[in-house]
């Protein structure tokens, strides 16, 4: 892959969404860890109904320092979202199609309906949905990504390498397959997706229903490193296709217009992560759920964030926007804000102003919305050792959109989150049975230790894919013409755990998520 084409790439055409792997110098030093843990099962090998989430973490070959990848990166997305039209998209040579091989942690079967299992690889970095598609119902891996409007899938037709190395989807595998005769293009800060939209019928959670999806004929080489087959778009907006939560509620599929989250982290066994779509699960977290109002402007789930704290001292960065990504792995601010939080927590050091060591027994750290605080783990925020005994933040200093906040599942792992579309807002509540001032990274492990008990599951990689990973997603998307919030304005019934929502409403604009995600492409440059 040339400099130029990744250049024009990270332009785009009708639509822009990040997806960008990120992996810290903690990350890049460790080995691969999960190899000895895989065993192969493909992608219809597992589960029946629903679909089932997971995690891939590949390797990296890059040896640029990560302030310089991250910094060249954030000078990408920010040129990104200023919804540029850019040039066509590359076409990958012809590769021999071979089997999927992508390791996953398979997640318990959910024992409430509409609800599917949240699947990872043992590193806590990225969650993928089992969809079915078609008549004859193929199975296909699709990130869940709170921060996109568009849903694709691979086409069959497709000859890009990242096609071969995956699941597809196409005529052959549906008697009710539907071409809308509509192209689309989707830029990520790496890459590129384009290809024409489809309609056929789509089963996850036990429902099906008709959507029209995005079946893409091209694909950049950044897929290759990651065991999703395509994107499942959750975000409010209108994106290349139809909004996925929108349909399914116009299809009578949904009581409420809402989901509701529960991630997993690999450390702590047994994987019980699920998504629920419709209601919320009262078995997932303990006391009342809070929420705070969203924008409905932009349709991103962006809240605002009143402050962050650490063993009671307060950061002051509060009072700006913070978008809730689940197709991040990391938090990522504005440098400015970055630093204060650092400030408060003792021994913290800083080279570029960007990443952070930090003490390894360092202490949860809490982030308040709406006067209530929810406090993320060390195993979460911390880094392992490095081989030097340094342990880094999780909290990086980078940005595309000025003053806002990035949360992805570092911070998400910590809480039950509901996204509530008919409310446009999003609600935290803390996990049931689960601790969130749980040990520190000072042993070693933190958030890719991958020391769980979860079976691990193969959803499919060459074998050609082996050494250190590349972590680290994300997945906000806007729209050239303006994304809009849809949704109507059915007011849900709240649950006798659920709060009353607090706060004004925020007005959104388009964060370039995924911001500093930049070892993949480093590499590749």
């Amino acid at each position: 892959m040339h400099t130029l084409p990744l250049l024009q790439l990270a332009l785009l055409t009708s639509s822009v969404s990040a997806f960008f792997p990120f992996a810290p110098d903690w990350l890049q030093k460790q080995d691969g860890t999960l190899s000895a843990r895989e065993v192969n099962r493909d992608v219809d090998g597992e589960g029946a109904s629903g679909f089932s989430l997971g995690l891939q973490r590949k390797p990296d070959v890059t040896s640029t320092k990560p302030a310089e990848r991250a910094a060249r990166e954030a000078k990408r997305l920010a040129t990104k979202y200023q919804r540029s039209h850019p040039a066509q998209g590359e076409t990958s040579p012809d590769v021999v199609r071979r089997s999927n091989q992508y390791p996953v942690t398979g997640a318990d079967d959910p024992s409430k309906d509409m609800t599917a299992g949240v699947n990872q690889d043992g590193a806590d970095y990225s969650y993928f949905v089992k969809v079915k598609l078609g008549s004859k119902s193929k199975s296909m891996y699709m990130l869940v990504d709170t921060g996109a409007g568009s849903s694709w899938v691979m086409g069959s037709s497709c000859t890009s390498k990242a096609c071969t190395m995956h699941s597809t989807f196409g005529p052959d595998d549906s008697s009710t397959f539907k071409t809308a005769n509509k192209d689309f293009s989707i830029s990520y800060g790496s890459g590129t997706v384009s290809g024409t939209l489809a309609t056929d019928t789509i089963s996850l959670a036990g429902v099906s229903f008709t959507y029209n999806f995005g079946l893409a004929s091209n694909t950049s080489d950044d897929f290759t490193r990651f065991a999703f087959d395509g994107i499942l778009g959750l975000s409010m907006s209108q994106g290349a296709n139809d909004n996925f939560v929108k349909s399914m509620g116009d299809a009578k599929k949904l009581d409420k217009s809402m989901f509701a989250v529960s991630l997993n982290r690999a450390s702590d066994g047994t994987n019980t992560g699920e998504i629920r779509f419709g209601s919320t699960n009262s078995d997932k977290y303990k006391g009342d759920i809070t929420y705070t109002p969203v924008s409905s402007s932009g349709g991103d789930w962006a809240i605002q964030l009143d402050d962050v704290t650490y063993d009671g001292s307060k950061a002051q960065v509060g009072g700006v926007k913070s978008y809730i990504d689940t197709g991040t792995s990391f938090i990522f601010g504005p440098a400015d804000l970055v630093k204060k939080v650092h400030g408060v927590i003792p021994g913290s050091e800083s080279g570029d102003g960007l990443t952070y060591t930090v003490p390894c027994d360092s202490k949860p750290l809490t982030l308040t919305f709406s006067g209530v605080d929810f406090a993320i783990s060390p195993k979460d925020w911390v880094s392992p050792k490095d081989s030097s005994g340094k342990c880094t933040s999780n909290i990086y200093g980078h940005e595309a959109v000025p003053g806002a906040w990035l949360l992805g599942d570092t911070f998400l792992k910590n809480v039950y989150a509901v996204f509530d579309k008919d409310q446009k807002r999003i609600g935290f509540a803390k996990p049931a049975g689960g601790s969130q001032t749980g040990s520190s990274s000072s042993s070693g492990k933190g958030t890719a230790s991958a020391t769980g008990t979860s079976t691990l599951l193969a959803t499919g990689v060459s074998s050609q894919q082996s050494g250190k990973p590349t972590l680290g997603l994300g997945g906000h998307e806007t729209q050239s013409g303006g994304a809009t919030a849809t949704g109507d304005a059915t007011k849900p019934t709240e649950t006798s755990h659920s709060a009353a929502p607090a706060g004004g409403a925020r007005i959104a604009t388009k964060l370039c998520t995924g911001i500093a995600m930049a070892a993949l492409l480093a590499a590749l440059v």
